[in-house]
């Protein structure tokens, strides 16, 4: 039997995993405002719980300690999993796993691919990048169309790991900068060799010809992919289109904008404001609720 008291504690993990979401997702918590109650609240216990491995990740310690830490969270979850949730954001989690029928696997997956991260990355090729964006991205896809809802099955889950990639690729050529100063290339080596671009150019932020080139190649890929997760969004429940749509938007916009400056990603991040994401919110909304009241 649930109790007044157990609904209460309940809202306050909700509230918690929203008060996460909206001080680290940037680009995400816009989007997210265009969902119903239940699968916005849904959707912040998702995203706090990922910010959550990232966090132990991003950290100060050495990669054993972080090994250790992310084992540690692994258990947490196999608890919460079978009915002792430790801590607020494992206990909204575990409640909306438990009515979008998300799978404790895939939260696993998203603590595998946060341990890719532990040491100094390169990539050889674009099959091993894609492997992981699969754990970071496409991962977080899959969990978020079970929040959303959906229909077609294999199409959706299809594009759903592509839209992941999409927005994965565009992070990449964003974060060249902060990256590199980590001490990680997520840009395939082989097509960095390919163009002529190496590690040193990347530390001294080197923006010609070559570079260009080699960005509109990534930018290409990244854009397929958009293409692809576009046949995602007739799929989705008409409530949670908008909140898809805005995150395709989003990072399109993105994409773009690098394009317009000359890819020089270097010498300032490339951002949109605030009003800009906010304004295509509203607009999303309006069309999401306008969607929700003809499917009355």
């Amino acid at each position: 039997m649930t109790t007044s008291t157990d609904n209460a504690a309940l809202d306050a993990a909700y509230e918690e995993c929203q008060a996460v979401t909206k001080r680290e997702a940037r680009n995400f918590y816009y989007a997210f405002l265009t969902l119903p109650h239940p699968r916005r609240r849904a959707i912040y216990a998702a995203y706090a719980f990922s910010r959550l491995a990232d966090d132990i990740a991003d950290g100060d310690g050495a990669p054993p300690q972080k090994r250790s830490e992310l084992a540690a969270l692994r258990e947490r979850l196999r608890n919460a999993y079978a009915g002792r949730p430790e801590g607020a954001i494992l206990t909204a989690l575990v409640d909306a796993a438990a009515t979008y029928d998300i799978p404790e696997s895939l939260f696993q997956d998203i603590i595998t691919g946060v341990e890719m991260d532990l040491e100094p990355r390169r990539f050889a090729d674009f099959d091993e990048l894609r492997h992981y964006c699969y754990h970071v991205a496409s991962v977080v896809g899959l969990v978020s169309i079970r929040i959303f809802g959906y229909r077609d099955v294999p199409l959706a889950q299809e594009t759903a790991v592509d839209f992941g990639l999409a927005m994965q690729l565009t992070n990449i050529l964003r974060d060249l900068r902060e990256d590199i100063e980590r001490d990680r290339v997520y840009l395939p080596l082989n097509e960095m060799a390919r163009f002529g671009y190496t590690e040193d150019d990347l530390r001294d932020g080197a923006v010609h010809e070559r570079f260009r080139a080699m960005m509109r190649f990534q930018a290409n890929r990244a854009q397929r992919y958009f293409d692809s997760a576009s046949r995602l969004m007739p799929l989705l429940e008409p409530e949670s289109r908008g909140c898809a749509e805005g995150l395709h938007h989003l990072y399109n916009r993105l994409l773009n904008r690098m394009a317009s400056r000359g890819w020089d990603v270097f010498s300032k991040r490339v951002s949109l404001s605030s009003w800009e994401k906010l304004n295509l919110t509203c607009r999303l909304w309006t069309t999401a609720r306008l969607r929700s009241v003809l499917k009355r």
